[in-house]
């Protein structure tokens, strides 16, 4: 029916020498979930927030939290962290970090939390849903900076003010303040909480140190032509690097200080090129399940995406009809 059709796709009859974001366009409609569907709408073709809040809302469970492989590493309709840090970035993006649907979502935080007051990576399930190998399941999870810290930086930087955050802000303070030894994604974590905490000072002098932590240790690669010389973290697949745009995925991010002008063009001239000809990008991190592999590799691309446009190497969004709109 007219009107039913949504934004229409890029029309390109020769996909390799479509503009990049048109072939990522292709590549979301014919693999991405509707969330990702929706998201790409939202930030690439001017389409309604409302349809992603919806999308997003089909992920929520009654006690608050988000289930049903949110995170695609996570498989099975039971909350946990993971996906509550996932469908915050989507609402974070939104502008829509407030109200009843939040506080809820705390209250589920503060029943769930550890002794110490924060979140584990993954919570004990009463059955054995499928999880990736990485992700293995405890029956007394510790509290880790990996999950909590971007849980926590959300909420502050949309100034959410609950009692959950108290003490989880004191976890990751103390967490991120006490490192010495670290992998690259609870360095990702550390950056979450840091480029949302209230107290600006302390945490552009936390930044500070880590970053001296990522370059002494080789965390991140800074040039991509020798990526071989970088020592893979334990328990990272083959290739599982992580680069400057990684931690510094908008320009304001307290990581970009961490690395020259010059290693943060080269990272995104590598990132621009990793495009892989089906007009999605790889997800480097180890494949343990093809359903999981699906759906990761679109979100992958609308990261890749959304970090281009942040530094300012794609065009600006354009607004497409889209269902209920005039043409």
């Amino acid at each position: 029916m007219p009107g039913d059709e949504g934004p229409s796709p890029t029309s390109a009859t020769s996909p390799t020498s479509a503009t990049p974001l048109a072939r990522a366009e292709q590549f979301i409609w014919l693999t991405a979930r509707v969330l990702e569907q929706r998201r790409f709408a939202f930030h690439f073709l001017g389409g309604d927030a409302d349809a992603v809040d919806t999308a997003l809302g089909s992920y929520l469970n009654g006690d608050g939290g988000y289930g049903h492989a949110l995170d695609p590493d996570l498989r099975g309709p039971l909350s946990q962290p993971l996906h509550t840090a996932h469908a915050l970035r989507v609402l974070d993006t939104l502008g829509r970090c407030g109200g009843q649907r939040i506080e809820r979502l705390c209250r589920h935080l503060t029943r769930v939390s550890t002794p110490e007051g924060a979140l584990p990576v993954t919570f004990p399930a009463p059955r054995c849903y499928p999880a990736a190998p990485y992700h293995p399941m405890h029956d007394d999870p510790p509290a880790e900076l990996l999950t909590t810290g971007p849980v926590v930086g959300v909420l502050h930087r949309n100034r959410v003010w609950h009692a959950w955050l108290f003490r989880a802000t004191d976890f990751c303070w103390d967490r991120v303040e006490s490192l010495r030894h670290s992998h690259p994604y609870e360095l990702q974590g550390a950056v979450a909480f840091l480029d949302g905490a209230p107290d600006r000072a302390r945490a552009a002098a936390a930044a500070d140190r880590l970053g001296r932590l990522v370059r002494e240790r080789g965390l991140a690669v800074l040039d991509p032509g020798r990526c071989e010389e970088y020592p893979l973290a334990p328990g990272y697949a083959p290739g599982e690097r992580l680069f400057p745009y990684d931690y510094a995925r908008r320009p304001e991010s307290l990581a970009r200080g961490w690395f020259t002008d010059e290693e943060v063009r080269r990272s995104l001239d590598f990132l621009a090129a990793e495009q892989q000809p089906d007009g999605g990008w790889p997800v480097r991190r180890r494949a343990w399940a093809p359903g999981s592999s699906l759906e990761r590799r679109p979100i992958a691309t609308l990261e890749a995406l959304l970090t281009l446009r942040a530094y300012g190497r794609l065009p600006a969004p354009v607004s497409r009809p889209g269902p209920g709109r005039p043409r």
